[in-house]
């Protein structure tokens, strides 16, 4: 394996599960450079690092990691600075190759499909990583990153990969909104979130297993119509949430009279 010399400018949820996973994994991680002071100190503790505020990168690095929010993606990389040598490279699921400043030689996207939140670590083994790269040599360099970590690569353009990201709004952000509505929904009946967990957990896991298309079920699905506008009554105290059931299920009925 190349253990590669690697640096991060971030230091938020995805710059601190990867630094913590590619320092297990062996890489000698050199720099945390951010601009909180004690999120950047605690990574860099965390991994042997030197924490820094400014964007200037050692030229030893062989690898920097550009893991910050997206609208503040091209401010951060416009200011870095770093040998012609090093890769660096951008964690965003929605800018590709043009979002780098053209002094930079060696670009490329390392992209987790993953969803990260604070205080939870999350497993990089068997992570889909889409990859995108200037040259030959660099995307070989992320493969060889991600295949270090336990994930798999994939390559993509820009645009496939923006649609792959808003595929992961989908299955992820809306999915949990919907848990999130419909847990409100059960608290309206006296009922803690508990109760749905195993409906929550099947419906997850049947997904999966047989295809989430598959494994539709519901009023919607059977097209019961009477059951349909019960729960639509039931739902007038929130005219949004009969909006919303209302368009899912408008959803659900063409998809399912379509396809069969």
């Amino acid at each position: 394996m190349d253990h590669y010399n690697i640096s991060f400018a971030g230091a938020g949820r995805v710059a601190g599960a990867l630094c913590r996973e590619m320092f297990r994994a062996g890489f000698k991680i050199l720099q945390i450079v951010s601009v909180n002071d004690a999120n950047g100190r605690l990574t860099a503790s965390s991994c042997g690092a030197e924490w820094s505020s400014v964007l200037d990168f050692d030229d030893s690095n062989d690898i920097i990691i550009v893991a910050v929010p997206d609208h503040k993606l091209k401010d951060v990389l416009s200011e870095v600075r770093c040998s012609s040598r090093t890769l660096v490279a951008h964690t965003a699921g929605s800018y590709g190759l043009e979002v780098f400043p053209t002094r930079l030689e060696k670009t490329g996207v390392f992209y987790p499909l993953q969803t990260f939140s604070k205080g939870r670590e999350v497993s990089l083994r068997d992570l889909s990583f889409l990859i995108e790269a200037k040259d030959e040599s660099t995307r070989q360099m992320l493969v060889t990153l991600a295949e270090t970590l336990g994930g798999k690569a994939f390559f993509a353009d820009s645009e496939r990969r923006k649609l792959l990201h808003v595929s992961a709004v989908f299955v992820n952000n809306f999915t949990n909104f919907m848990l999130t509505e419909g847990i409100e929904i059960a608290s309206r009946a006296g009922f803690s979130p508990e109760i749905l967990e195993p409906l929550i957990k099947e419906t997850i896991s049947k997904a999966l297993e047989n295809g989430p298309s598959s494994s539709q079920t519901g009023p919607a699905v059977r097209n019961d119509i009477d059951t349909i506008e019960k729960h639509m009554e039931l739902l007038s105290f929130s005219p949004d949430l009969q909006k919303l059931y209302s368009e899912v299920t408008q959803s659900i009925l063409k998809h399912y009279k379509t396809s069969s």
